[in-house]
């Protein structure tokens, strides 16, 4: 079986979904994919125009090898790329990415769901929303 794939970044540039997906191994029957964009509007309905993301970067990477390492230890044989943007987004860019390939279907599912539910939960990354109205707001991860 050939080395397991793995990717972990934070960018300032747009996340390119097609190159996560090709850097996974053509072998996997199955990748499974996330992708948080950023929302229009908030739960309230107040309009966003923009988000800023900041991160602690080198504690953010550090973070997500250990998820990786973990995503491995529980569900095996599991390329795993695990990406989020930082600077500023507009509605319906892509903030964070998470990508899950693995032999069989129910691996790269719950990898990709493991993934991202601890990104949220330990990742030191913060979002500052910008709103219509001219104001703004730091917005606290409801994870963490």
């Amino acid at each position: 079986m050939s080395a397991t794939s793995e990717v972990i970044a934070v960018v300032a540039r747009p996340i390119e979904p097609e190159r996560l997906e090709a850097a996974m191994r053509a072998s996997d029957g199955a990748v499974v994919t996330f992708w948080g964009r950023v929302r229009p509007s908030t739960a309230d309905a107040r309009v966003v125009t923009r988000l800023f993301y900041e991160a602690y970067e080198p504690m953010a990477r550090a973070d997500f090898q250990a998820i990786a390492a973990e995503v491995r230890q529980r569900f095996g044989d599991v390329g795993l790329a695990i990406v989020h943007r930082v600077g500023e987004l507009l509605p319906g860019e892509i903030s964070v990415g998470i990508v899950a390939a693995a032999p069989h279907r129910a691996a790269a599912f719950d990898a990709c769901r493991y993934a991202i539910e601890e990104v949220k939960r330990r990742a030191p990354i913060w979002k500052k929303e910008q709103y219509a109205d001219g104001s703004s707001a730091w917005k606290e991860n409801p994870a963490q």
